[in-house]
């Protein structure tokens, strides 16, 4: 039943997604994924069980971002998220009407709760101080129930990173990307955020080695563009979608992750230490107690996290002129967050 595109959205897939007869409208692209590709898909049923609306995922129509989604497993990621771990969690996601993944061609489809009227972040424009907290207060939704849980080493398909080969394998990818990266974005850096790039390359296997030894779920791309925030239409009041890069590590990656990229430097300065106190807070209510300097210590090693998302992912997926300004303020931001905390010297 796994889909490649909108032509196979028949009526007989409608049938066999709500088990009763569905007329469905004319899909409207939304979003700007880049490896996925998202359509709002109007639905009439004489069935009061049947939504006025869904979203439908399905891979991206360009070749060059398939092909990454299928060679990094995005696309079974996601899928077998909603399958297997979704239900395990507390975070606030799209309900899923249905889901199939293809292990052999590695065609998907998804179709997902209308999270409408609620509207996704901008990773360009950044977020308020409000949006900020409630982003990372729900992370802890997301990490505390598998925190430190033994169980995920069972989930093969999740991404981790716990053994030497596999930071040498991002460190060497990193620094041969690196130069084609900065061919492009070295002119939205300043001097000292280059520098600081060039300079962990050569330290991005000893990155990986230490970070944090507790264990959870983690989002991977816990940035605003994957964000769903209500408006005073409604729509609920944070939602994370895009689950392409679900890992099995320490969750204080996605807290750093969040917050080098989504706010300005300037915001973020002011309200980081707080809400990486926000943070250990809303854990406890999972019965989990945070060291504050250890994890504060975590955090600021995280930061080089998006400078890693931003060199690697801008380099693998079809460029759009909104992409790259997308990529130039999450390398920016993530780099200049690394630089305020002083990150280099923890590695």
């Amino acid at each position: 039943m796994a889909v490649r595109d909108l032509s196979s959205l028949t009526p007989a897939f409608w049938e066999s997604v709500f088990g009763r007869g569905v007329s469905a409208g004319e899909p409207q692209r939304i979003g700007e994924g880049m490896v996925g590709a998202n359509y709002r898909v109007p639905l009439t049923s004489s069935s009061s069980d049947v939504p006025s609306s869904v979203v439908v995922k399905l891979p991206s129509p360009g070749e060059a971002s398939r092909a990454a989604g299928v060679a990094h497993r995005t696309y079974e990621r996601e899928a077998k998220f909603y399958m297997h771990l979704a239900a395990t969690v507390d975070v606030r996601r799209p309900h899923c009407h249905f889901v199939d993944f293809n292990d052999d061609t590695h065609d998907f489809v998804l179709v997902l709760e209308d999270l409408g009227p609620a509207i996704p972040g901008n990773q360009i424009s950044g977020c308020s101080e409000t949006e900020a907290h409630r982003a990372v207060v729900e992370l802890a939704a997301l990490h505390g129930p598998r925190w430190d849980d033994p169980t995920l080493y069972e989930v093969d398909w999740l991404q981790r990173r716990t053994a030497r080969a596999d930071g040498e394998m991002l460190q060497a990818a990193f620094q041969h990307l690196l130069v084609p990266f900065l061919a492009t974005y070295e002119t939205y850096m300043t001097g000292a955020q280059v520098g600081l790039a060039r300079s962990f390359g050569a330290h991005v296997a000893d990155w990986i080695d230490g970070r944090g030894s507790v264990l959870t779920l983690g989002h991977g791309d816990y940035r605003l563009d994957n964000l769903m925030f209500g408006t005073p239409e409604g729509g609920p009041d944070i939602a994370v979608v895009d689950w392409q890069t679900p890992n099995h590590g320490p969750g204080i990656v996605d807290v750093s992750y969040f917050l080098g990229a989504a706010v300005t430097p300037e915001v973020r300065r002011s309200i980081e230490r707080g809400l990486v106190d926000d943070y250990i807070g809303a854990l406890g209510r999972y019965g989990i107690e945070c060291d504050r300097a250890r994890t504060w210590r975590d955090y600021a090693h995280a930061s080089f996290a998006g400078l890693v998302m931003a060199v690697v992912a801008s380099m693998v997926v079809t460029p759009t002129e909104r992409g790259e300004a997308m990529f130039a303020a999450m390398a920016t931001r993530a780099a200049q967050h690394a630089l305020d905390l002083g990150a280099i010297d923890l590695l």
